[in-house]
């Protein structure tokens, strides 16, 4: 079966954007790493949605927000080189919350494992 054309479109544009990341965001904020975990083009190509999560402790989501949102046109005509489309999507950005809600679900996890006592190896045992 074959691959929509859409969803090949959105790899091409989020391996691109990862790749300019590297030499245009991460330089510009260090301490912090930010990284595009997906793009979800418009049906017409013309926006892209590009989601992105950001590590670091002193990292200020907004501000980095913010500051993707100034780099736009940079990004927008690094993308453009390295993407030949009819039209340059225009890039939105949006954090990604997905890692950040994984990471807290498994330290409550972990937290409740440590509470739990070893009880129940002695019960089956017996």
């Amino acid at each position: 079966m074959p691959i929509p054309r859409i969803t090949r479109v959105n790899e091409l544009v989020h391996r691109e954007l990862g790749n300019i990341f590297t030499y245009i965001v991460s330089p510009a904020r260090p301490g912090c790493l930010i990284t595009v975990t997906g793009v979800k083009m418009s049906v017409d190509l013309r926006d892209a949605t590009v989601f992105v999560s950001i590590y670091g402790k002193n990292a200020n989501k907004e501000e980095i927000l913010a500051f993707l949102e100034r780099q736009r046109s940079l990004l927008q005509s690094e993308l453009a080189r390295k993407v030949v489309l009819k039209n340059t999507p225009r890039l939105h950005f949006r954090l990604d919350e997905t890692a950040a809600n994984a990471d807290r679900v498994m330290s409550i996890i972990d937290e409740l494992d440590k509470e739990s006592p070893a009880d129940n190896d002695t019960e089956d045992t017996k």
